[in-house]
């Protein structure tokens, strides 16, 4: 089995920052910690050349670094390549999840890769790379070695591997149905006492994970505040004009309220598909609520009211580019002096 080992400068034995922005190059053979990998693939695989880069230059110039990198690997014609471990580094885990990621997608070959667990490289490609758990610092090297070495052998004799927690890998996101000697009922009581127990246990379906939002502080004084409604409920002028899409939404729009003291019946449907609106298209200040907004500030409740809304449609959005959205949106407002938001949610 033909294994090719990357790495950075610094595992290298080049050096350290100082030798960041070293090219990519290849040596033959292994080196570095590479000698410790070819100790533990024994005589059933070889590395037969490791390919290494500067992880300031790749970081700095990712785009035209990752090719150079890519065709180095490939003309070494590896079964399985290794990158890393990375352990904590961030450059040198980005690096290396972006070598595994090209490789499996390009040259169609197995990839592994090491890294901490908590390593920005993990948000990045976990869910595209099969990456191996490491300690944060080198301290945990032969550990990680041995886990990578383990499923690159694997992986080079193309079987099938198992669920994360019993190959020791990052979970990746997939789910694969399996069958098993007990009922679901049965499993889930053995989870329970485990529990109970204080003893160690794996769920079946893990929850994600929400970023804790703080809430802002109350709003001083509305009175002189300017207010804007923001909202992802889908309501958008009759003809959906910007091409909202139902699910999964690529954007957020804009829509002027000026001159207007209420939404009215007919001028507006809802691309929303994940609730029944027919209570919106009867009266679409239910999900902007204009009417009410003109109201507090006519009374000298609030401010004013920004002449435009704001909208985005929720159904299954994606957690980070609905993210991303809010802050582009915050990004306007803050620009026009809003300083409070309704966020009519469905």
């Amino acid at each position: 089995m033909r294994i090719v080992h990357y790495m950075n400068q610094f595992f290298a034995g080049i050096g350290g920052e100082d030798q960041a922005d070293t090219p990519p190059q290849s040596k033959p053979g292994s080196i570095g910690p590479g000698r410790l990998l070819q100790q533990l693939l024994a005589s059933d695989a070889e590395v037969i050349g490791t390919v290494i880069c500067g992880d300031g230059l790749f970081a700095d110039r990712m785009e035209e670094t990752a090719p150079a990198v890519l065709r180095l690997i490939a003309e070494l014609k590896p079964d399985v390549v290794i990158a890393g471990p990375a352990f904590n580094a961030g450059r040198y885990g980005l690096a290396c999840g972006r070598v595994c990621a090209d490789v499996e997608q390009k040259l169609k070959i197995p990839a592994v890769a090491g890294m901490y667990p908590e390593n920005a490289a993990v948000a990045v490609y976990g869910s595209a790379v099969l990456i191996v758990p490491t300690a944060a610092s080198a301290l945990g090297m032969k550990e990680a070695m041995n886990a990578i070495a383990r499923l690159a052998l694997k992986l080079g004799r193309a079987e099938i591997l198992g669920p994360a927690a019993v190959e020791g890998y990052l979970p990746r996101g997939p789910r694969r149905n399996t069958r098993v000697g007990t009922s679901a009922s049965e499993r889930a009581l053995d989870l329970l006492l485990k529990r109970l127990k204080g003893e160690a246990f794996a769920t079946e379906v893990p929850l994600p994970r929400y970023e804790a939002i703080t809430p802002p502080a109350p709003v001083a004084d509305p009175a002189r505040v300017r207010v804007a409604l923001v909202t992802e409920s889908g309501l958008v002028p009759k003809g959906n004009p910007g091409r909202l899409e139902w699910v999964r939404a690529s954007r957020w729009l804009k829509y002027s309220i000026a001159g207007k003291d209420r939404l009215e019946q007919g001028e507006y449907e809802v691309v929303h598909s994940g609730y029944d609106a027919a209570f919106a298209l009867d009266d679409p200040n239910r999900l902007v609520p204009v009417d009410a907004a003109r109201q507090l500030a006519r009374r000298g409740e609030i401010g004013s009211l920004l002449d435009t809304y704001y909208v985005t449609c929720g159904n299954h959005g994606i957690l980070n580019e609905m993210a991303q959205y809010s802050k582009d949106i915050a990004a306007e407002l803050k620009a026009q002096d809003v300083g409070a938001v309704l966020l009519v949610a469905t």
